[in-house]
């Protein structure tokens, strides 16, 4: 039923239906990526702190080891400014924190991409539609079928319902990574503090 809808939509169904693939695909491998790592909570900043206000870079390595992806990268860039003066540790550690939230942003310029152009390409394909339509009542002079005009004008709407279905789970997929990322930024930024006040 799906596909017999879908194989009446036109030419413009294929690319939608690649849309959505590929969005798909880039919400999930983001959210894979995004899942890496360890969750900054407050047991956590108190070992961080104490092993900053203590001197104990080995003890700060051994905490990022432990806590691995982004996060982990971070702290080893701390463990390594430990001792330095705070302008160059400041730099160094808003480098990299600038770096994890770029990696953590990837390709969502392309989910917001699908977002605005699937509803677009569902409209052209509708358009293309009526005027197939149209031509058809032109061709008969006029006198046609009520229910084959129709026929003809569902088909031409199934691309902008399909444009639309496309877009709405994207677009909010899309708001759900933005949110994820923003916490992500804060929370490595509070990790960037701990190393500034206390180092």
């Amino acid at each position: 039923m799906m596909l017999d809808l879908l194989s009446r939509g036109g030419v413009l169904v294929y690319p939608l239906v690649c849309c959505s693939v590929l969005a798909l695909a880039v919400f999930l491998e983001r959210l894979y990526r995004m899942s890496a790592g360890c969750r900054f909570e407050e047991e956590l900043a108190k070992r961080l702190g104490a092993a900053i206000r203590a001197g104990d870079g080995k003890a700060v390595a051994m905490i990022a080891a432990d806590c691995g992806g982004p996060e982990g990268r971070l702290l080893q860039e701390g463990a390594a400014v430990m001792g330095r003066n705070r302008q160059t540790a400041d730099s160094i550690l808003n480098h990299c924190l600038e770096m994890e939230v770029r990696n953590q942003a990837r390709h969502l310029d392309l989910l917001a991409t699908i977002g605005n152009l699937a509803p677009l390409l569902g409209l052209l394909g509708t358009v293309i539609g009526m005027i197939k339509a149209f031509m058809v009542i032109q061709d008969a002079g006029g006198a046609v079928n009520a229910s084959v005009l129709a026929g003809g004008i569902w088909e031409a709407m199934l691309t902008t319902a399909l444009g639309l279905a496309v877009a709405l789970p994207t677009i909010v997929a899309h708001g759900f990574l933005v949110g994820r990322i923003e916490r992500f930024e804060s929370s490595m930024k509070n990790i960037t503090v701990l190393f500034l006040r206390d180092n």
